[in-house]
């Protein structure tokens, strides 16, 4: 009999530790390689993570874009000279409103800003995304924006909206395309660009009729077998010399953040324009806010020039941003101040970067919700790149009785501050409303072209505690509805089987009937307007604002991708801007057709016609 014996337990974990030793040393090259391989199989042109158009589906279920889709920023490191004068520049806030110590801070003067051309963006440092955007350093936030739907008359006959007078849009767009960039589609708000533009409507006599209304059919440049529905406001003019007496308060975000020259020095340069204008009667008060919130100048006449030029020019930039405690006191000290039935306003100069304090936004919204009961409006100034909040700067203007605009330039200041500025801080009517009704049997299909954060139920039309906009002293406000006609080859929805029109109202010679609610600015009971839209004989062209107004929305469309255009492309949208355009005496209709070009050139490479 053959015994085996089993080699001692010394040398049997011997053998064990040699052969793991071996087997490890020859599979490694070959993982390696395997890892090396398995990269090597992605194609070079795989699309890389887009910020704006492939973020994750939960994170595209909220409604406001999260930093957490992109790094972090470094964080902001104060030159010293700016460190060391930022905290003396804002005075704690300790429950009631106290100005800063009456030795002045030192003086920080900013570079000049010509404002003329939009400021050159900084070559990128980090990965980018297609829109040639720095993801290590862009935080940009845009409020999901999902176009409104082609809407068949036959199952929902009645559209309702707010109107909208804000352009902060259009100028913000301005900027991407000024810096070779392509803007992200939810910054395309199309009645902002649309009502970026004035319109020649009819002007009312007087402020007891505060607008007027208009309306106007054409066939649409894109497809002539559909319609343009223009509707057009227009308010009550008055020169800044009528505007009773003003309560401003100028709320100016000095965090670090706002250092960069087409921030802080650029809100300098247009806030010195309003107050260059003020008069006598006239207040301002300065309330800054960084890490705390502080009253820089107490309310003072607006004879006083000198002593408020100084105190502006005097802010600095450093710490972070506690925005909500910055609000809470540029209220406190309007309501101070407040001038029974003269102007009380908030403007706020930011770029919306609220990163300590009351960041939440409901939180925020509440605060406003509540502050614009007492008769004080907010307008909101936005200023930056990189980190700017688009959608906190426009929904605080919406929820303070006030409007959103963009300031990328020192000419889009004086647009804004100086040819608008009674149009943006008198107020002749609040909550406007228009609801459309449309004529099954003339009108198959419709869509409303923009206001898509401004829609209301069908409801709300005659509830009076609903919110809406607000119309300015000499603002103008344009809507376009895209109109399918029955019996048009241009339908884009299936026939409806039991969908037959009303032959009381086919015999009807009316497109829609428009209705119109608002209050005026005193009163919270709405007044009701009312008018048939009527079928004109024959459907042409157009005049030429509403020829304009097309090529604006078609711009628009063309940036958001082009699905409603019909291959409407960007050279035909240029061509139709320039053979409508009007006096242009600030260059702004010319500015328009620049920046289809541009958009053009650095769209086509990748989709040349825009097709639907």
């Amino acid at each position: 009999m053959i015994v085996v014996r089993p080699l001692p337990l010394v040398l049997a974990i011997a053998a064990v530790l040699a052969l793991g030793a071996c087997q490890k040393s020859a599979m490694a090259p070959g993982k390696s390689a395997a890892r090396d391989g398995d990269a090597r199989e992605q194609p070079a042109d795989a699309p890389k993570p887009d910020r704006y158009a492939a973020a994750d589906e939960a994170d595209r279920s909220r409604n406001v874009r999260t930093d957490s889709e992109v790094a972090s920023p470094e964080p902001v490191v104060m030159p010293e000279e700016l460190a060391s004068t930022a905290p003396a520049t804002v005075a704690p806030m300790a429950g009631q409103s106290q100005p800063l110590p009456s030795s002045p801070p030192r003086l920080v003067r900013a570079a000049p800003v010509s404002g003329l051309a939009a400021p050159t963006a900084p070559p990128p440092t980090g990965p980018q995304d297609r829109l040639g955007l720095d993801k290590t350093t862009d935080t940009e936030k845009y409020a999901d924006l999902a176009p409104n739907p082609v809407i068949a008359v036959a199952a929902e006959p009645i559209s309702t909206f707010s109107i909208d007078v804000d352009t902060g849009a259009y100028s913000n767009a301005r900027r991407f395309l000024a810096s070779g960039r392509m803007p992200p589609t939810d910054a395309v708000r199309i009645e902002e660009f649309i009502n970026y533009f004035d319109y020649s409507y009819p002007v009312p006599n007087s402020l007891d009729e505060p607008f007027t209304v208009s309306t106007e059919i054409a066939t649409a440049p894109w497809n002539g077998d559909r319609w343009l529905l223009q509707v057009g406001l227009k308010g009550f003019d008055l020169p800044i010399s009528k505007i009773p007496a003003s309560n401003l308060v100028f709320l100016v975000d000095v965090s670090g953040s706002m250092q960069s020259p087409e921030k802080l020095p650029l809100v300098k340069t247009a806030l010195n324009m309003v107050i260059e204008q003020m008069r006598p009667q006239d207040k301002i008060a300065i309330v800054v806010y960084a890490g705390a919130a502080g009253l820089l100048l107490p309310s003072t006449k607006g004879s006083e020039k000198d002593t408020i030029l100084a105190a502006l020019d005097a802010l600095a930039a450093g710490g972070s941003t506690n925005g909500g405690e910055g609000i809470k006191l540029a209220y406190q000290i309007a309501r101070e101040q407040l001038v029974e039935g003269g102007v009380n306003r908030v403007i706020l100069a930011t770029d919306g970067d609220f990163n300590v304090g009351m960041v939440d936004q409901q939180d925020l919204e509440d605060l406003i919700t509540r502050e614009r009961k007492s008769g004080i409006a907010l307008t909101t100034l936005g200023f930056g790149q990189d980190n700017y909040n688009d959608h906190m700067a426009e929904r605080l203007a919406d929820l303070g009785n006030g409007n959103h605009a963009y300031i990328d330039t020192e000419r889009e200041a004086r647009k804004v501050l100086i040819k608008e500025l009674s149009a943006n801080m008198l107020t002749i009517a609040k909550d406007v409303k228009i609801q459309i009704e449309f004529n099954p049997a003339v009108v198959s299909e419709y869509r409303l072209i923009g206001y898509e954060n401004r829609m209301l139920a069908t409801e709300d039309f005659n509830n009076d505690t609903v919110d809406a906009g607000e119309i300015g002293a000499g603002h103008t406000v344009t809507a376009l509805y895209e109109l399918t006609p029955v019996g048009s080859p241009a339908m884009r929805l299936p026939v409806s089987r039991y969908g037959k029109p009303d032959t009381v109202a086919a015999s009807t010679p009316e497109v829609a009937f428009l209705k119109l609610r608002y209050k005026r600015p005193d009163q919270d009971r709405s007044r009701l307007l009312e008018q048939p839209v009527a079928r004109p004989s024959e459907v042409g062209p157009g005049s030429t604002q509403l020829q304009f107004a097309a090529a604006v929305a078609a711009f628009g469309e063309a940036l958001r991708g082009g699905k409603y255009l019909d291959g409407f492309s960007y050279a035909q949208i240029g061509a139709l801007a320039r053979a409508n355009s009007a006096a242009d005496p600030f260059g702004l209709q010319g500015e328009f057709a620049s920046l289809v070009a541009k958009a053009q050139s650095l769209d086509e490479p990748t989709t040349a016609q825009i097709s639907n």
